[in-house]
């Protein structure tokens, strides 16, 4: 049926494309798209000389689909693959596993403009955003800790509303749909003068749930402040607040997920079940920090922000009750000299630092059925981050681009156990100085073909969730991940840039490789996995096509497919008698599909329709246990009507889960008791309007 159905969908764009008359095809190519622009490396680029695999989302892109989430719209990229183990608990991996990821991000540093989301722990809580609050995503995949601190599976920045405000205006969103979903997303820009504008962006969502114990409340808060108070020099502040708690309904075993996928975890053995223990994670963060830029020469600027966080967590689960505060601080600096000494030859560098300290509180207590009872164990740690780099770049006759950067990073964690009394309560991990450098090159055989390659080196120290994790002890012996990537690609585009298509390689040899594990109690703890050998090919391909012809039945359809292909494989690696060694690396699908069709028809009538394939993958280190394929198609129409000159009308529908696949987005890797599977939910339907002002 699905493939009958996608076969269709193809054909039928397809047949738009080729059945235009000359002089419809004509009027449409000489429309001329500009050039995608990412910002990169400390300023925007054009993406078609950009010596990274990089790929830019839109807000435009993230609203073609359901408004709750980020997810749909992320895994469009390839190389890239968000999770939702359930509502509000998301997990991404970028060029590598979510073995390191029980739930959060790891391995990938997250930016909001120039301030770092991703905590001097090193996890990001990227549910803490609401998608309407976003006006771009800019991704960089594959290591880049030269520039932007520790990472080896890539960069991510977004780029809040409020900072590149054009006009006045603003929106209110209402939407409801299966299993009690209601959203309610308020959006306000205003440009004052040429000199200040700003955005406040409020939002508020609950559902029930598709499973037991599944329910999800937030709230979000965010405004975004813009200043340019002289003609050099520019400030620039940004807040968000968010109140999010949701319930964690458990993984189940296979039998189980085929007997009844709405069932919690139930009870096991001396474990009582998700329900009883009333399972969750309740999350308040408030995140800010104020930036600014100076032009002090023609050539010369120089860039400041400063940022922070304070966390309230708070995690009733199987076997414990925890809380964490958890608080951040942080600053981001450097100076940019650009400078052309003739028609031929343009360069530029950069000297910045970055640096984050955070303060961590970690207490443990029995779960008494969803209330506190006795302390398990207390622990306070302290991690300092830091950051030293250079970078520059030179184009040569508009045509070669060269890249060389390198950073000194540094990591310590100070730990101290408060309870239980232990011999050695206090210490420090220190995991040294390490220089990550990378080297890059961009060549456009044409103009419109480039062809790009990058040595780089990847680095990424154990996270405070991993060195002390939920079996309450502090692993002393956990080494970072470090390793070399090489990768090479063409980018190509249309001299009207109605077609764009990027095809990438990369290897990337990794040592030291974390993964998570599980004690019997159900508890994780983390190991290095020794060697993961990481073999990726990605690629991309955006089309827009128009149809000016009246008489037409659609006026527009753009078309965007990306494709990706793992050989993830363990080298040397061995927990206590058990031998892992060369088996698939845990939690990699051999291939992912993305396709997305987008028709826009007279009358303000549009039509999105998206598919999301994964292969099967290995849910165990022994390779013993596997996901099922599967396809997840959704639909989203709109209709658009315009009130007067300053309100319009949308309204929408969608139905996520087309197919009515069985299926599990979230697996719990390595579970205790072949818990594996987290199911997502069947068939379902949403529905709102939106008010635009």
């Amino acid at each position: 049926m699905y493939k009958i159905l996608l076969y269709s969908l193809f054909l039928f764009s397809f047949s738009i494309l080729f059945g235009q008359d000359p002089d419809s095809l004509q009027k449409s190519q000489a429309t001329e798209f500009e050039a995608i622009e990412i910002r990169a490396y400390f300023n925007k680029q054009p993406l078609l000389g950009l010596t990274s695999s990089a790929q830019n989302i839109s807000s435009e892109q993230i609203e073609l689909q359901q408004t709750t989430t980020l997810l749909p719209a992320v895994n469009t990229v390839p190389g890239i693959r968000m999770e939702e183990r359930s509502p509000g608990s998301y997990r991404l991996a970028m060029r590598g596993s979510l073995i390191r990821s029980p739930f959060g991000i790891r391995n990938t540093k997250i930016y909001m403009d120039e301030f770092v989301l991703t905590d001097a722990g090193g996890n990001t809580y990227l549910n803490l955003i609401d998608p309407a609050s976003i006006t771009s995503i800019h991704v960089l995949k594959g290591p880049d800790g030269s520039l932007y601190g520790a990472n080896s599976g890539g960069v991510i920045r977004m780029q809040p509303k409020g900072f590149n405000v054009r006009k006045n205006k603003g929106s209110l969103l209402l939407n409801g749909g299966s299993f009690g979903l209601f959203q309610e997303q308020l959006s306000v820009q205003r440009k004052v003068n040429d000199k200040y504008s700003f955005s406040v962006d409020q939002s508020f969502m609950r559902s029930d749930g598709y499973r037991d114990q599944s329910a999800l409340n937030k709230f979000t808060f965010q405004t975004a402040h813009k200043w340019q108070y002289s003609k050099k020099n520019e400030l620039r502040v940004l807040a968000l607040f968010s109140d999010l708690n949701y319930e964690t309904p458990g993984g189940l075993t296979e039998f189980q997920f085929i007997e009844n996928p709405t069932m919690s975890r139930p009870a096991g053995g001396p474990n009582p079940s998700a329900s009883e223990q009333q399972a969750g994670i309740y999350n308040q963060t408030f995140f800010g920090g104020i930036a600014h830029d100076a032009q002090i020469t023609q050539n010369l600027s120089h860039t400041i922000s400063i940022f922070g966080s304070h966390t309230d967590f708070e995690n009733p689960f199987i076997t414990n009750y925890e809380f964490r505060k958890e608080q951040n601080i942080g600053l981001r600096t450097f100076l940019s000299y650009k400078d052309t000494i003739n028609s031929n030859i343009k360069w530029q560098m950069q000297l910045g630092f970055e640096g984050q300290k955070g303060w961590n509180e970690i207490d443990n207590f029995d779960n008494n059925q969803g209330t506190p009872g006795d302390p398990q164990a207390k622990d306070e740690l302290d991690n300092l981050q830091g950051s030293y780099f250079y970078r520059t770049n030179a184009n040569l006759f508009n045509r070669w681009t060269i890249e060389a950067s390198i950073g000194l990073n540094q990591a310590k964690i100070y730990y101290q156990s408060i309870y239980p009394i232990v011999q050695n309560p206090t210490g420090e991990i220190n995991f040294g100085n390490i220089l990550i450098p990378r080297v890059a090159t961009s060549y456009l055989i044409t103009k419109t073909l480039a062809l790009r390659g990058s040595i780089s080196k990847g680095y990424s120290p154990p996270t405070i969730a991993e060195v002390r994790s939920s079996d309450n002890t502090i692993n002393i012996e956990l080494k970072p991940e470090t390793g070399i990537n090489y990768e090479g690609g063409l980018r190509w585009e249309s001299k009207n840039r109605r077609f764009i298509t990027d095809l990438g390689y990369y290897f990337y040899d990794m040592n030291n490789g974390i993964v998570r594990q599980l004690n019997q109690d159900g508890a994780e703890y983390f190991v290095n996995a020794g060697e993961m050998n990481q073999q990726g090919i990605e690629a991309s391909f955006l089309g827009h096509i128009l149809v000016p012809n009246k008489k037409r039945f659609i006026s527009n359809l753009n078309f965007q497919t990306a494709f990706t292909y793992n050989h993830y494989r363990f080298g040397d690696y061995q927990v206590k008698y058990n031998d892992y060694s060369q088996n698939k690396v845990t939690a990699v699908p051999d291939y992912t599909w993305s396709n997305t069709l987008t028709f826009k028809f007279p009358k303000n009538f549009g039509l999105n329709i998206s598919h999301y394939y994964t292969s099967s993958m290995p849910l165990n280190d022994a390779n013993t246990v596997y996901s099922d394929e599967f396809h997840l198609v959704q639909l989203k129409a709109t209709w658009k009507w315009q009130l007067s000159t300053a309100f319009q009308l949308e309204f929408f529908a969608g139905i996520d889960n087309l197919l009515n696949e069985k299926y599990s987005l979230g697996n719990d890797i390595n579970a205790y008791g072949s818990r594996y599977f987290n199911p997502a939910a069947k068939r379902n339907y949403y529905g709102g309007v939106k008010v635009e002002f």
